[in-house]
């Protein structure tokens, strides 16, 4: 651990009745950085999140957030974080706008709408800010509630799966939301089941199964882990997602391949 670790994790256990969740977790994370903390369904990621925000208690172990103790010191705990669950928590009612205004006026913090137009433009939701929430796609509802999640500039944010269910193109909109995040220096712990969300934007990764840290290191340490790749050549197909994103633009508007008719018969394309 150093001064620069925003999150200090040693020796988590909690257990629900006879069920072992928990097996002594263990890992820190830097000031600014994206910590993913992959694994699969039921391998305890929600549990560490809710005890790192102080919902639940560990049985055994330490955790500390922004210096403070999360079983000893909750309240300052919780002043600096933000949680964001792995469904919107977006008022479908209201505007986008109105959402954040909302959120501001709660914290009673000074000049609400500006800060919900500033946070409209970071997000990109800025056309979109005046329109009821219930009217926005996946990706736009999980960016506006992002955007709530960092209204008092909280340090450190906790996402919980924040891409579940979502579509393609919604993922690549939260997946830049979340590294704007690190760009304006906020600290994020990510848990995720999708091997290519951490891939593609964490610093750290820790595989958590059987309730145990089994690794944890960057993208290339991780790699290094099995043995060096052959040298093969081989024709490389596109995947589903590049064929996706082919025609529909990354934007939502056609891209390239969707500007031309393709015609699909026994034989293939043509």
């Amino acid at each position: 651990m150093t001064t620069q670790d925003v999150i200090q994790v040693q020796g988590l256990e909690k257990s629900y009745k006879d069920l072992r969740v928990l097996r002594g977790v263990d890992f820190t994370v830097a000031r600014g950085s994206i910590f993913a903390l992959l694994g699969s369904n039921g391998a305890g990621k929600t549990t560490v999140v809710k005890i790192l925000s102080t919902l639940l208690k560990a049985e055994t172990g330490t955790a500390r957030v922004h210096g403070y103790d999360v079983a000893t010191q909750a309240a300052d705990v919780r002043e600096s974080i933000s949680l964001t669950g792995q469904f919107a928590a977006v008022d479908e009612i209201l505007t986008g706008r109105e959402n954040l205004v909302l959120v501001a006026r709660l914290r009673h913090l000074k000049n609400p709408g500006k800060i919900a137009n500033d946070l409209l433009e970071r997000f990109s939701l800025t056309d979109a800010g005046a329109r009821k929430a219930s009217t926005y796609s996946g990706g736009m509802r999980r960016r506006l509630d992002i955007a709530m999640s960092l209204i008092g500039s909280p340090p450190v944010i906790f996402l919980d799966e924040p891409t579940t269910g979502l579509d393609p193109q919604a993922r690549i909109e939260v997946w830049q939301a979340v590294r704007e995040l690190a760009d304006h220096g906020t600290t994020v712990l990510l848990t995720t089941q999708y091997l290519d969300e951490a891939e593609q934007l964490a610093d750290r990764i820790a595989i958590l199964h059987q309730g145990r840290i089994i690794v944890n290191g960057t993208l290339a340490e991780l790699k290094q882990l099995l043995p060096p790749a052959k040298v093969e050549y081989i024709e490389k197909q596109p995947t589903l997602e590049d064929v996706f994103l082919a025609l529909v633009g990354a934007d939502g508007k056609d891209g390239d391949a969707g500007k031309h008719h393709i015609a699909v018969t026994s034989e293939g394309p043509r």
